[in-house]
């Protein structure tokens, strides 16, 4: 872990973070899967989720020749759909841009993403915006959040990563920053919880009262 400073900037991850998008994301899944003639359903995919799509694709079973395919179909039955942000995430994220300088770290693709950022009036509160085609390694390799960091122009030490996966925490260690948990829709949080993160909160409405409490301590 980096020599920790003063704290200057935080840097979120997007869906399950900050975005309610994991009855989107199943939706998307069960149109991709029946296309695909692979029999799960929400219970598989529950089981096994992460946050890098490849690996629910191996795990379903889905060749890597049809991974192009895989991807084109979950995008199409991703396209209409309009999940919203998570309860406080308005509010915590303006709170926390009048001292902090805000960045962006997703596995989300850029164009989607964009769009939402855009849709929510939230482009230009982020300073920097990593994503999943951004970088070749993605969570849990270090690289995205350390791209991330020169894009703000920050050491690792001085910036605060809050993330809803274990991928999330093991990208920030490997990263030299220190990792805040939220608890989001996903069902990510047996991992999380094992991957030991500096807290876990409840949701990231919580944050600006948490970081409050350790400035005053």
């Amino acid at each position: 872990m980096a020599q920790q400073g003063k704290l200057r900037g935080i840097v979120f991850d997007w869906d399950g973070t900050l975005l309610d998008s994991f009855a989107s994301d199943l939706h998307a899944y069960r149109v991709m899967f029946h296309a695909l003639g692979v029999p799960w359903g929400e219970a598989e995919l529950r089981a096994h989720y992460s946050p890098n799509w490849h690996r629910v694709y191996e795990a379903a079973g889905i060749p890597p020749a049809q991974w192009k395919e895989a991807d084109r179909l979950w995008r199409q039955a991703y396209r209409g759909l309009r999940p919203a942000l998570l309860p406080g995430a308005r509010q915590a994220l303006h709170h926390l841009a009048e001292e902090y300088s805000l960045g962006l770290v997703t596995s989300g693709s850029r164009g989607r993403v964009t769009r939402q950022l855009r849709n929510f009036g939230l482009w230009r509160i982020f300073k920097a915006r990593v994503f999943g085609e951004d970088c070749a390694r993605r969570k849990p390799h270090p690289d995205p959040l350390q791209r991330g960091l020169r894009m703000m122009r920050l050491g690792a030490g001085e910036c605060l990563y809050v993330g809803d996966s274990a991928e999330d925490v093991i990208m920030a260690r490997r990263a030299g920053t220190r990792c805040v948990a939220v608890l989001g829709p996903f069902p990510t949080h047996e991992r999380l919880r094992a991957a030991r993160p500096v807290t876990i909160l409840d949701s990231v409405r919580c944050l600006p009262a948490w970081l409050a409490t350790r400035s005053a301590g």
